[in-house]
C-alpha cells in the first residue's frame, strides 16, 4: 500500500550522506533524485521506498510529532545493524534496539534532522 514516505530536511548534504550509508546496511540504493531537490532509495524500484527533500514551500523542515518510519528488515540482527549504524552516523537514540513485548523486536533513532525512525523485525515467541 505505502509506495514511498518523504523526510523533510534543512540540509539536504547531509541527509543524503546520512541516508546513503544507513540505507546502504538495508541493500537499499538510490532509485530516484533530483539534484539539490531530493534524493528517494529503495531495495527495488517496485518496493516502497524512502525519500528526503528540502520542503517545496520554502519553509523550513520540522519532524512531524508522533510521525515515524518503520524500516523492515528479516532478523534481530539486522536490526542491530541498522540501530547501530543510525548512532555511529550521528543519529540519536529514542530506544534501543530489543524486544518489544513478544514478537517484535525493534531499536528506534532520529535522524540528523530530528524525523524519528525504527527499524523492526517480527518474531516468534
Amino acid at each position: 500500500m505505502i509506495g514511498y514516505v518523504t523526510l523533510g530536511t534543512n540540509d539536504l548534504k547531509r541527509a543524503v550522506a546520512f541516508y546513503d550509508e544507513l540505507l546502504a546496511v538495508i541493500g537499499a540504493g538510490r532509485f530516484m533524485e533530483i539534484e539539490d531537490v531530493f534524493v528517494a532509495w529503495a531495495v527495488a524500484p517496485d518496493k516502497p521506498g524512502l525519500s528526503v527533500t528540502r520542503p517545496f514551500d520554502g519553509k523550513p523542515a520540522t519532524p512531524g510529532n508522533g510521525t515515524m518510519v518503520a524500516l523492515a528488515v528479516d532478523t534481530k540482527e539486522m536490526v542491530h545493524k541498522v540501530y547501530d549504524k543510525a548512532m555511529e552516523l550521528g543519529g540519536k537514540d529514542e530506544g534501543p534496539a530489543g524486544p518489544r513485548g513478544d514478537e517484535f523486536y525493534a531499536g528506534y533513532f532520529r535522524d540528523p534532522d530530528g524525523n524519528k525512525l525504527n527499524v523492526f523485525c517480527m518474531t516468534t515467541p
